[in-house]
């Protein structure tokens, strides 16, 4: 095979190949000796068939995939032999005027992964800003919980109910004195001010005792959804069984153990644990920006710029998500238009830092064990329906590109955890609230994509800007959106190429290799399985 390099500037290479004839001819015949045992022809004993006559039969499809598989294998040996590091997956072309029996000219390009120094980790220093937890708010956490169980105290007969009071009301709902489908209903829970029926019904049992009956007059929305009733007049027989205190849930140790749980103290533990575990998720997200503005400002290299277009690819995705939210979307997306390049900027930024915390990782033999991945794999598939997760898993373990995936996150959080052991850390104990505030300026600090030959960008990101009256999109949590799969010196070697099929027919479809690129002539591995419906919310409004 010929290898002629036509293109080698900055981050960007391209090279022609040329495979002879005599190649491709020499693995079909090889092929040919491979089954012609297993070829049955009437006239023939099992194995006799002629190889001619197993070439007669099956030779356009041999020629098929033994040019294929020939493409295949001449840029990998080229990835191999230029001691190339692909950014993404190869363009292969193969030249428009092949015919079988010639030579074959391909043209491949590709963006290569920049040369990094050795990142220089040292004199990191980071300030972790510690929120401790009070007993107020344990107590607050805990009467959020009773408040929604119910857990409220009766007023003594006689208390007028006011705005935050909780009603347990029973009502029958009439149009033209008739009871209407939907309009009854017994043991309702109404805390008066929420807005939780439709308007004029809350306001009209302002001032009511336990025990009191009345009939409330009230009009269903013009653009109410039932539309029998949608602007009609109705009136509702309302019975008042009791009024609950809402701002004095009860609070002792048996409404602890209606929950499951020893005692009151036993279910302040374990609401203190969990803010604890709040607490420490912010003070992660704080000291994870400011670790990577540190990386920024002493690491700059170019990118590649196919990374940076599917890096921002994915920010504009979720922008224009975000934007069609809106009270009114035009605006948002010419406020999303007018920042393009900011965002274009975030993205190479995104795409540094991934490098660059790739680069780290290798150095310093950052790894996800087998036992780490199979449990991603077995948490990962309890999002699906029991039927499909055996289907889940086989997909994962099938497919180099959803493994990455899967296992980027975690190999990002471990690069990220290894460079807090090795920075100066300084504690400082501040409210949660300034906590929060510390973090919401910094909103323009990205987290990075960490990248790799097995990234396909199908995923979420957590450092998209946060959202403010401008603009459209909206951070989750910093620890939350999984990254790609760090490229490391063998995956990169082995990155796989695009198969070039001539244009005469699409290559013979068998089941890709685990490394083979899918493409419009190699089949996914299997279909991915769809994730079980998320059961439908219960309607707040008696609507």
């Amino acid at each position: 095979m010929q290898i002629v390099e036509t293109l080698n500037e900055g981050l960007k290479r391209a090279y022609t190949l040329t495979i002879p004839s005599t190649d491709i001819d020499a693995r079909v015949e090889k092929e040919v000796k491979a089954i012609a045992p297993q070829v049955r022809m009437p006239g023939f004993r099992p194995g006799k068939v002629p190889a001619n006559l197993v070439k007669k039969m099956h030779g356009e499809a041999l020629q098929r995939d033994a040019l294929n598989n020939s493409i295949q294998d001449g840029v990998q040996k080229l990835i191999a032999d230029q001691k190339l590091r692909p950014a993404m997956q190869p363009s292969v072309e193969l030249d428009e005027g092949f015919e079988f029996g010639k030579d074959a000219e391909v043209k491949v390009a590709l963006e290569v992964l920049p040369q990094i120094e050795a990142p220089s980790i040292e004199g990191l220093k980071l300030e972790r800003l510690t929120v401790p937890v009070a007993d107020a708010q344990v107590a607050e956490s805990a009467g959020r919980i009773a408040s929604q169980q119910g857990a409220l105290e009766e007023y003594e007969d006689g208390h007028v109910a006011a705005d935050g009071d909780t009603l347990v009301i029973d009502f029958v709902g009439k149009v033209d004195g008739e009871a209407f489908d939907g309009g009854s209903a017994q043991d309702i829970r109404l805390k008066l001010g929420s807005g939780q029926f439709i308007p004029g019904f809350e306001e009209q049992l302002t001032g009511v005792k336990k025990g009191e009956e009345k009939t409330i007059e009230v009009s269903f929305p013009e653009d109410y959804g039932a539309e029998h009733l949608a602007g009609k007049a109705a009136t509702f027989d309302v019975t008042v069984k009791s009024v609950l205190n809402g701002d004095k849930p009860k609070l002792d140790d048996e409404f602890a153990k209606s929950l499951g749980l020893e005692s009151l103290d036993k279910l302040n533990e374990l609401l203190k644990g969990q803010i604890e575990q709040e607490h420490n998720g912010l003070t992660r997200t704080h000291m994870k920006r400011k670790l990577l503005d540190q990386l920024a400002a002493a690491h700059d290299f170019d990118v590649p710029p196919s990374m940076v277009e599917a890096e921002f690819g994915q920010i504009w995705a979720q922008l224009e998500h975000e934007a069609s939210h809106e009270e009114d979307p035009e605006a948002a997306l010419k406020e999303m238009e007018a920042e393009k390049d900011d965002y274009r900027a975030i993205a190479v930024r995104r795409v540094r830092l991934g490098l660059l915390l790739s680069e780290i990782g290798q150095a310093n033999g950052v790894t996800v064990s087998d036992q780490e991945m199979n449990r991603l794999i077995m948490q990962a598939a309890q999002q699906y329906s029991p039927q499909d997760r055996e289907r889940f898993v086989q997909y994962v373990r099938q497919d180099p590109m959803a493994a990455a995936q899967l296992r980027a996150p975690l190999y990002e959080d471990k690069v990220v955890d290894f460079l807090f052991d090795k920075a100066e850390v300084t504690d400082r104990e501040v409210t949660r609230e300034e906590l929060e505030a510390a973090i919401e300026a910094e909103d323009g600090d990205l987290k990075p994509h960490v990248h790799g030959p097995g990234c396909g960008h199908d995923h979420d990101h957590d450092d998209q800007p946060k959202a403010t009256p401008k603009k459209a999109a909206a951070e989750p949590a910093a620890d939350e959106a999984p990254a790609a799969e760090p490229v490391t010196e063998d995956a990169a070697e082995a990155a796989p190429a695009k198969k070039a099929a001539p244009k005469k027919a699409a290559a013979k479809k068998e089941e890709a290799p685990a490394q083979e690129a899918v493409t419009e002539d190699a089949p996914v591995a299997e279909e991915k399985p769809k994730k079980k419906a998320a059961p439908k919310k219960a309607a707040a409004k008696a609507e």
